[in-house]
């Protein structure tokens, strides 16, 4: 009987109590292996239990530093904190080691952003759109990071892919919006996207803010 199997199973079931006691029989029938330890990080982790996920993941590592799993949990919980400069290490850490998929590229450009390090985000970022070319959340991000870098061109073949697959994504509409205004003197187009963001989100108060600058300084 496989109780990591198990207890994955009751974790995406959300049966969190039976997952606990599935991953503790995993981690007592074998506790010189680190996926026990890492899939109760993760539980741990979702519950917000943050100070015993982070010792699990830590052990993990403990046993096997070259655990890749161990290190995106722990570097979750670190970015969640907003420690960005230990999570931007940790999720390298797990790239190094081998961990699959666009995720920690994204995080690990999150992180970079976060800290207010464009630069070092961009070629992570990219990674991630490379591997994950149909994900709107990080060709989006992808987006407004090249906008923040001034690479317009870039950004705006980004945006317009992203409102092609959805065309009522207001972050697009208004980040498209602040493109055309910055870099263009296309002001109709600016004012169109804009408007368009804050019709589909009335809350969306930037976009308005900037909508009626930009209609002030026309009329």
């Amino acid at each position: 009987m496989d109780y990591n199997e198990i207890g994955i199973k009751a974790f995406q079931e959300k049966r969190y109590e039976d997952a606990a006691k599935a991953f503790t029989e995993a981690i007592e029938n074998n506790p010189s292996n680190p996926i026990g330890y890492v899939n109760f990080g993760n539980l741990l982790a979702a519950m917000n239990d943050t100070e015993r996920a982070e010792r699990f993941f830590q052990k993990a590592i403990t046993l096997d530093e070259s655990a890749a799993t161990a290190y995106y949990g722990l570097a979750n919980l670190y970015y969640n904190a907003e420690r960005y400069i230990e999570a931007a290490k940790l999720y390298q850490k797990s790239i190094e080691h081998g961990i699959q998929g666009a995720d920690a590229y994204y995080m690990l450009a999150k992180s970079f952003e976060r800290d207010e390090k464009h630069k070092l985000a961009l070629p992570y970022m990219q990674r991630a759109a490379e591997l994950a070319p149909n994900d709107l959340q990080i060709r989006l991000s992808y987006g407004i990071l090249l906008c923040s870098l001034e690479m317009f061109d870039l950004a705006k073949s980004e945006l317009e892919y992203v409102l092609e697959q959805d065309s009522k994504n207001a972050d697009a509409h208004y980040n498209l919006g602040v493109l055309y205004a910055v870099a263009t003197e296309d002001t109709e187009k600016a004012m169109n996207h804009l408007k368009e963001a804050y019709t589909l989100e009335p809350n969306f108060d930037q976009a308005k803010y900037i909508y009626d600058m930009i209609s002030q300084r026309f009329n």
